[in-house]
């Protein structure tokens, strides 16, 4: 996108970033790919949120989670085939454990006031609404925004789920917000 077209952008994405694997070098590196990329225009980035992983069979690492709020003219459908061009970019394989660890995962948590499924991938996700890890970075740069499912702010979502095991990182190596 050129600055102009960014200017006239339609479509607001509030998309999340996590990294367990080399997680302080691959989530600052999300973020400036996010940043740099011509498609869009990011507009807000959360703090750099630590949790423990969620769900699969064994310990994992740690995980880094952020949020950002980008302006488009993309669709929700090809803002996320870029975004899984994204990751594969940097190394991430899907596999059928979803659960796996994983250099970066980028999913669109919220696409306009929309309810979407994009190839099995429901929008708004899910885990907005179950996982602080999720909720939080998405209400601190959005915190008035709307769950067009639920009609709850992004806040009042944040504000009822166990915030306990989540700790704001300052990142050295972290993109200026």
């Amino acid at each position: 996108m050129n600055k102009e077209t960014k200017r006239d952008a339609v479509n607001v994405a509030l998309v999340v970033l996590g990294s367990n694997i080399e997680r302080q070098q691959n989530l600052p590196a999300a973020l400036e790919r996010l940043r740099s990329h011509t498609a869009w225009l990011v507009t807000e980035v959360s703090s750099i949120y630590e949790s423990a992983a969620v769900g699969g069979s064994g310990p994992q690492p740690v995980f880094w989670n952020a949020a950002v709020c980008l302006e488009t003219h993309l669709t929700a459908a090809a803002l996320r085939s870029e975004l899984r061009r994204m990751e594969s970019e940097m190394g991430r394989h899907r596999s059928a454990d979803k659960f796996a660890p994983r250099p970066i995962d980028l999913d669109i948590a919220l696409f306009n006031d929309c309810e979407l499924n994009i190839e099995g991938s429901p929008i708004p996700d899910p885990d907005i609404e179950r996982q602080a890890h999720v909720a939080a970075p998405l209400a601190e740069i959005a915190p008035n925004r709307v769950h067009p499912s639920n009609g709850l702010r992004l806040s009042e979502i944040a504000s009822k789920l166990d915030r306990s095991h989540l700790f704001v990182i300052d990142a050295p190596n972290s993109p200026p917000r």
